[in-house]
């Protein structure tokens, strides 16, 4: 503990304070631009359009500047299409871009049943229906009402290709780039990030949304919905509700500047 604090008071003397990192002064990598897509919720119209959309924009990329697409998770559920986003993503993924995607609640939901169909009574009611839908799972008729998600669960793992399930298992936490964080829900304001468990980085809404607190980084988030792109000093949300408001937005990155790009623009 004490050689810890002369470490930092060495720090200090040599670097001064940290500067607190905020949306006003953080950047990313020089020769980098990226694009964070908010939660696509089964909307595979909505993510096609704004694929064009990025596509378009990243022609004014100049010699040398590499486009990187993270996508921030919640793939599926509540819209009808989720088994086409997969495919889209997988089938006609952005031309030359690095691409990271990131694991949602939903996403997790999805794994959850195939490995305990008991939990699928919760997720049904967040949306794991439309997506059951989309696979084509339907469900059982003359069978016992006790065995129904153990049914469903059984049928969704004999259609779901197996490339869609790597895609699911493969799904990373998070991402970062230069002084931002990218994360589908958030992280607890109180916790080292070696200590952010899954559940607060897949679920976290209040400690988060409502913290001041310095992050370190800049959160670039999914998760909660807001009408337009939420900016706050520590965090930039860009869950739009495009299963409801056809806006599947996108916050673009270049050096200190940001910007927005929506389905909707």
């Amino acid at each position: 503990m004490i050689e810890e604090m002369f470490a930092r008071h060495k720090i200090r003397q040599l670097f001064g304070p940290r500067q607190r990192v905020t949306v006003d002064n953080a950047q990313v990598p020089d020769g980098v631009r990226v694009y964070a897509v908010g939660d696509i919720h089964g909307r595979n119209d909505l993510l096609e359009r704004l694929h064009g959309r990025i596509a378009q924009d990243a022609r004014s990329l100049t010699a040398g500047v590499r486009p990187i697409v993270v996508y921030l998770g919640d793939y599926v559920d509540r819209g009808l299409h989720s088994r086409e986003v997969i495919d889209l993503l997988l089938d006609q993924p952005l031309a030359g871009f690095e691409t990271h995607y990131l694991k949602g609640n939903h996403d997790q939901q999805l794994l959850d049943f195939l490995a305990t169909p008991a939990s699928g009574a919760n997720w049904m009611r967040y949306g794991g229906d439309a997506t059951l839908y989309s696979y084509g799972v339907r469900f059982p008729k003359d069978q016992p009402r006790a065995f129904h998600l153990k049914l469903m669960s059984d049928q969704l793992r004999e259609i779901i290709p197996e490339r869609h399930l790597a895609f699911f298992q493969g799904l990373k936490l998070t991402y970062q780039a230069g002084d931002y964080l990218f994360v589908h829900a958030g992280i607890h304001p109180e916790k080292r990030m070696e200590d952010q468990s899954v559940d607060d980085m897949l679920w976290i809404r209040e400690e988060f949304l409502e913290s001041d607190a310095d992050l370190g980084k800049v959160v670039v988030h999914g998760h909660s919905v807001s009408d337009l792109p939420e900016v706050r000093d520590n965090r930039i949300g860009v869950d739009t509700g495009a299963v409801f408001s056809n806006r599947l937005s996108c916050l673009v990155l270049e050096g200190s500047r940001r910007r927005f790009l929506s389905t909707r623009d």
